[in-house]
This record gives structure tokens, sequence and C-alpha cells, in this order.
């Protein structure tokens, strides 16, 4: 007997799923779906946007942007946290009000549940990689830490775990210094 292959699931069908709370995402055409975010992951994002956002104001080099739909092909469209672009590279990765193409720092903070987090770690953490992402950052609330990947050809590769008072620093933000223990503070 034959084994059943289910056709994949495109964009196109993700558009048309109801708006109904869940946050809906496609890997290689497998359908993913989430709640909307609770507040403790809510407060974590808004810690990153403000320090983020501070960096950025003494450093301008590009633009960060919160939540909104990356769509690298048919069959592979996801929605970050949080996504920053470099100025000369804007043009290239977004059209039509969504990214299209790597960004230079994807951040996902990880949402409650064995689940979601195996997405963040493994599946997602490779869809990014196969796309070109320069950099991600697993923000993990439950262990208060941030795990940071970088490309190395077509593969993130873990750099550093970091915890409490360990300050982030990136390659794509050259000269960033945020404290973890800022990101998670109430």
């Amino acid at each position: 007997m034959a084994a059943k292959i289910e056709p994949l699931l495109t964009v196109a069908d993700l558009d048309a799923c109801p708006n109904d709370n869940n946050r809906y995402e496609l890997i290689e055409g497998e359908l993913f779906v989430s709640r909307a975010p609770g507040i403790p992951h809510q407060r974590v994002l808004l810690n990153l946007i403000i320090g983020l956002t501070e960096y950025l104001a003494h450093h301008p080099i590009g633009i960060l942007v919160p939540g909104v739909g990356a769509v690298f092909s048919d069959h592979d469209a996801v929605i970050p946290d949080l996504v920053f672009v470099r100025h000369e590279r804007w043009d290239e990765v977004v059209a039509n009000d969504r990214f299209v193409a790597a960004p230079d720092l994807v951040i996902e903070i990880v949402s409650q549940g064995k689940e979601n987090c195996e997405r963040d770690v493994s599946v997602k953490r490779q869809l990014y990689g196969k796309y070109g992402v320069t950099e991600y950052w697993i923000v993990d609330s439950e262990n208060r830490s941030v795990v940071m990947f970088r490309l190395q050809g077509r593969t993130l590769e873990e750099v550093a775990t970091l915890k409490a008072d360990n300050v982030m620093g990136s390659l794509v933000l050259p000269g960033l210094d945020l404290k973890v223990s800022t990101v998670f503070s109430v």
C-alpha cells in the first residue's frame, strides 16, 4: 500500500485562515498554530524594544520591527517576535509590508510549553539558517537566559548562552551593551 502524501500548505492557504487571535505560521508547508502571547512574553518584548531602541538612537544603523510576517517562500511564512534590518538592506528585505528575505537579526521569545520551545530552538533556527538570517536570539523567560546563534554557512550555530548580568553583544549591532537582567526586569 502506497503512503498517502498530504499536499503542502502555501502562503495563500495561510492568508485564508480566519483572524481568531491565533498565530499561524508555515514551515516547509506544515502549519503551526500558537495562541496570542501572554503578558510575561509581551513584557519581555517591551524590554527588548526599549533597550534596542535606545541603542539605535545612538547607533542609527537600521530598523527594528516587532511581530511582522516574514515570507521566505510559498511554503515558509513565520511571525518573528522582533526583527532588525540594516538600512542598506531594507529595500532588499522588505516588500508588500512583509519581510521577503532574511533580516539581519531575528529574536524569538519562547512561549510557554515544550512544543513552542522545540519549535524556536530547532525548527525555526533551521529555517532562519536556511534563508540566511545573520543572527538569531532565543529569549527564554523561564530560564531568564538569551541564547545567541550566528550564521555559519547555512546553519545558525550557538555562540553564547547569557544570563543575569551578562552583557549581550552582537556582530549585527556593534557596540550593543544590554544586560540580560534588563530584558527580564518587571
